[in-house]
């Protein structure tokens, strides 16, 4: 008998529980909105992708024929020559990286022409001006920007997401003052996917200038937020 007794008291907390849960859902009135930010970042530190590769001196004679090219570049000695307009654009030895060593198949019975990258730290677009001034380019397979960075990152997502925010509140206002309401309390905010809008500019070897990167110089991230707010009478 007193486990029938529970095991209908259970029953019955269980229906007025689900029944109250019902007429909360029936007599909540909200809104839900999304807010958007961009927050455009000058970054403090640019990446400058620069790729060598072995070559063979026949290729820039202007007379011959690729059956005919015997004379390698070597490796080591574009690397010298890249250093070396490097250190005379400026740029400290610490802030070059080797990235990656390679190889590539040139053509059926030649050699394999070696190829390397290099990841090198700029503080400044104007450097990579400098670079250009400065570098033989016979040896350079491809340069390029790669991953901006800013030290002061994180309190840019803050701001965002803060932005993103008041954009919401914003929105979800005039829309309900339009109905004749006024917006209440927080219901719940759900943080969106944020992307980032990073630029990967590939240059040309001959006519790379750092006044060609012009859209390429901010890092640019956007940001979204659902929020739901309570309508009031």
């Amino acid at each position: 008998m007193k486990t029938k007794l529970f095991a209908f008291v259970i029953s019955l907390w269980a229906v007025l529980s689900l029944q109250a849960q019902t007429n909360a859902q029936v007599n909540e009135r909200y809104i839900e909105v999304t807010g958007t930010s961009e927050i455009e970042i000058v970054p403090d530190k640019i990446h400058y992708l620069i790729e060598i590769q072995e070559y063979f001196e026949e290729e820039f004679d202007g007379k011959s024929k690729p059956e005919e090219y015997c004379t390698k570049v070597p490796l080591a000695e574009i690397e010298q020559g890249l250093r070396e307009a490097l250190a005379q654009a400026g740029i400290p030895q610490n802030a070059i990286r080797t990235q990656e060593i390679g190889d590539y198949w040139r053509q059926q019975g030649q050699d394999f022409l070696v190829s390397k990258k290099f990841d090198i730290t700029l503080t400044d677009f104007n450097q990579i001006n400098e670079i250009i001034k400065r570098i033989d380019t016979k040896g350079i397979h491809s340069m390029r920007i790669g991953e901006l960075e800013n030290k002061d990152m994180l309190a840019y997502h803050q701001k965002g997401k803060i932005e993103a925010l008041k954009a919401a509140q914003k929105k979800a206002t005039y829309l309900v003052e339009a109905l004749g309401k006024k917006l209440g309390d927080v219901i719940r905010i759900v943080e969106e996917g944020n992307s980032n809008i990073f630029p990967f500019a590939q240059s040309n070897v001959l006519s790379s200038d750092a006044a060609s990167f012009d859209s390429f110089r901010t890092i640019k991230k956007n940001y979204s937020m659902l929020v739901r707010f309570e309508i009031i009478e």
